[in-house]
């Protein structure tokens, strides 16, 4: 059966008023606030960008949405984890102060922020799932104990999993910071000895120190890396390697998996938002400001992560001409699509519904 995925033509040209309402519009159509009760906790998990990055969501985008919620419950917060690499988003009162430095304070959303694996990313709960890849995942203790969920996604590329929205933000942004290292721990990057200047670029951005300076080239230590794969990002001779054959299969098949298991806890509960505007060829959490690769196309809204997913990149290749993501990382995204359909998490079967303010 097809899922329904709602959409809305949008542009950065827009408004923030405007946006935040084509947001509520897209939102609006699931009916979800008309399941939530007074009591109940709601989460808004997003991403809140990096220090230097301006392609996150922005927290005037999300004003009706946070209205809308907050007439039936004064429960509700917006949410992220804390990142697997150092820096300020590795802790909880470092992210706060970044999460309020790009708009999202009590002040200013009217609802709390809170970081849902605690100061240092410990405070997790092993659920049992039982798939594939995955026997037990470590997610983020706040989930735990929340009713509902609206994920809020902002679609880009990826350079190991072609793309992330709304698969990623569940699978590895609920998962703590050990639940994201299990998801990573299988993907090691290796050096080009042959292409590598030895100019020291990436063992400056390694956030564990897992690489060295070799007589020919650097050099990453298996036993240390942690899989994150800022290396890749920063080298500017391409002599960081992944073996992408079997990496971004096995770590694509564990966001699936740990995605899922998120599925499950909200099933009925889960509304899922992916905003394609600013699509950059990197997630959130690189550090600088990055040019769009494709022209803006609008907002995306569906009670199904997966339908939300496909629908948001046929959105983008429609625009773009081209399987711009396939092209830019080499990377085959459909497998994170087609893995969480066979573990249960929705379809990729859709209807997309375009509605208009």
């Amino acid at each position: 059966m097809k899922k329904s995925v709602y959409f809305i033509k949008a542009t950065r040209e827009d408004s923030d008023e405007i946006l935040s309402r084509k947001a509520d519009r897209v939102f609006a159509e699931l009916g979800l606030e008309g399941k939530i009760a007074k009591e109940n906790l709601v989460a808004l998990k997003i991403h809140f960008g990096e220090t230097g990055n301006i392609g996150y969501i922005k927290p005037l985008w999300l004003k009706h949405i946070i209205q809308r919620i907050k007439g039936k419950t004064s429960r509700a917060y917006i949410t992220d984890t804390n990142a697997l690499y150092t820096g300020k988003r590795s802790n909880a009162p470092e992210h706060l102060q970044l999460a309020a430095g790009h708009g999202f304070s009590l002040p200013k959303i009217h609802i709390p922020v809170v970081i849902a694996d605690g100061l240092i990313g410990r405070d997790d709960q092993d659920i049992p799932v039982n798939l594939p890849r995955i026997r037990i995942a470590k997610l983020a203790s706040a989930f735990l104990n929340t009713d509902y969920l609206v994920s809020l996604s902002h679609f880009t590329g990826h350079l190991l999993t072609g793309f992330g929205a709304t698969l990623k933000n569940l699978g590895m942004g609920c998962a703590s910071r050990a639940g994201k290292l299990d998801q990573h721990s299988d993907v090691h990057p290796w050096v080009d000895a042959e292409a590598c200047t030895n100019c020291s670029i990436c063992m400056e951005y390694c956030p564990v120190g897992a690489i060295q300076r070799g007589e020919r080239s650097a050099v990453i230590i298996d036993d240390m890396c942690i899989g994150c794969g800022e290396c890749l990002v920063v080298c500017t001779v391409g002599a960081v390697k992944m073996r992408w054959d079997q990496d971004v299969i096995r770590i694509q098949e564990k966001m699936a998996e740990y995605a899922s298991s998120i599925g499950r806890l909200f099933e009925g509960k889960l509304a899922c938002l992916n905003f394609l505007l600013n699509v950059t060829k990197n997630c959130d959490c690189m550090a600088k400001k990055e040019p769009a690769v494709v022209e803006d196309v609008g907002i995306v809204c569906s009670a199904d992560p997966i339908a939300a997913d496909k629908a948001s990149v046929d959105l983008i290749n429609q625009t773009s001409g081209k399987d711009i993501f396939r092209e830019i990382h080499h990377v085959d995204w459909s497998v994170q699509l087609r893995h969480a359909q066979e573990v249960g998490l929705g379809n990729m079967s859709y209807e997309l519904i375009e509605l208009t303010l």
